[in-house]
Order: C-alpha cells, then structure tokens, then sequence
C-alpha cells in the first residue's frame, strides 16, 4: 500500500474535488443483482460498492461485472447475489493517500476504481481514473511550464541568437521584397 503522502496537498483528502464527491453506491452482499444494477441506473453509477454491516469494504461490482459473470451466462439477476460476481477484496486507499502513488498503481494494475476509506476503513469515496486525470491536470501544465521555463533561462544564449538570426532573416526577406518591387 502507498506511504502516507509526504507533499502537502497531495493526500487523496486534500483535494478540493474530495469534499464534494458524492458519496459511492453501496449495497450488502446478499442484494440481487438486479437491485444493484437498478440502483446504479437510478444514479448513474458504473459500480456499487459491497459492503459487510460495519460499512467495511469486502468487494467491488462494476457493469462488465454484470455482463461478463451474469447477462452472458444467463444467470438470473434477480436470484443471483452480488457476492457471486463482485471482485473480493478490492485494493483500498486510505484518506491520507498520496494521490499519485495511486495513479501510478491503477495505471499498472489496470484498474479504474479505487475505493477510499477513512482511519476505521469505512467506506468514504470512490475514485476513478476519470478523477485521477482531473486532478492532476492543473499540476501537469504547471509542472511543463515550469520545465519550459527553466530549459529557456540555461538555453538563454541559444534562444537570442536564434531569435537574431530569425529576426535578421525577416529583415532581409522584407529588404528584398521592397527592393526587388521598387527595381519591376
């Protein structure tokens, strides 16, 4: 599991997005299929999130969940649990999270939604890579400004030389083209 983030404002609980997101769909693992699958329709979900009785996290049930292991078995998602489908313990993130451990995890893990938990490991959040890329866009054109600028200050030289030479170029073509219409 990833260290506790070192970075200020880099925890999972430290971004402003983390306040308001909504809170995930949850459901035991003896719900139906079908109640999972309509409740998730109902918010627009694309996962519920199971849970034991003391909202601990046990497992994860996304739609390819329900069309792989259900709609193309034939199973009957009215007498099918999710306990039958969900993926069992699920990788957790804690609050306290670096946000870009887990970036880097759910990119090599290949898996899109990460269930945050607070010190109790009770449910909290759900993140997805969607949030992921979100989050650190802001930070990524900061970071390739900052690059930017420091490859123009140690190239400094280079750059005005090459801006002379450009600028000499457009002169001379400007020269040319007056002298070149003065002589037709």
């Amino acid at each position: 599991m990833p260290e506790v983030a070192v970075r200020p404002g880099n925890r999972l609980m430290d971004r402003p997005e983390y306040k308001s997101k909504q809170k995930p769909l949850t459901r035991s693992p003896d719900t139906t299929v079908f109640d999972a699958v309509s409740a998730m329709a109902e918010k627009n979900y694309g996962s519920v999130i199971i849970v034991d009785a003391d909202s601990k996290v046990i497992g994860v049930a996304t739609e390819r969940d329900v069309m792989n292991k259900v709609v193309s078995k034939e199973l009957d998602p009215k007498n099918t649990p999710l306990s039958a489908i969900m993926t069992k313990d699920p990788r957790l993130a804690r609050e306290t999270d670096d946000l870009l451990d887990w970036l880097r995890i759910m990119s090599n893990e290949r898996f899109r939604r990460l269930p945050v938990v607070d010190a109790d490991g009770r449910i909290t959040a759900l993140f997805t890579q969607g949030d992921f890329v979100s989050y650190t866009w802001p930070d990524l054109i900061y970071q390739m400004k900052s690059i930017a600028t420091a490859t123009v200050i140690k190239n400094w030289p280079w750059f005005l030389i090459g801006g002379g030479i450009t600028l000499y170029s457009i002169v001379m073509v400007m020269v040319m083209v007056i002298v070149i219409g003065i002589v037709n």
